[in-house]
């Protein structure tokens, strides 16, 4: 059975999806580049990157001290990191 995440809405995701350029995909993890400065859904300043994670666990390596915010939509968690 699926888990239901409230989070962001339709709109929000087709905007996120079709504004971020794809970056690398591996192992149920996507990540994808804010080239064009689109406000966090969740604290609503710009974000570096989005990570979405489609597995129901997944381990992230962090290479550098990130602000992250969190939101869900369907089954996927989205991680919006925030570079100091």
């Amino acid at each position: 059975m699926a888990r239901e995440y409230c989070g962001m809405d339709e709109a929000t995701y087709d905007h996120l999806m079709s504004s971020l350029t794809p970056s690398e995909a591996v192992d149920g993890v996507t990540s994808y580049r804010n080239t064009v400065a689109i406000a966090c859904p969740a604290c609503e300043t710009p974000f570096d990157d989005l990570v979405v994670c489609a597995e129901e666990y997944s381990s992230l390596e962090l290479s550098m001290l990130l602000d992250i915010c969190v939101t869900g939509f369907g089954d996927e968690i989205f991680l919006f990191t925030h570079k100091h």
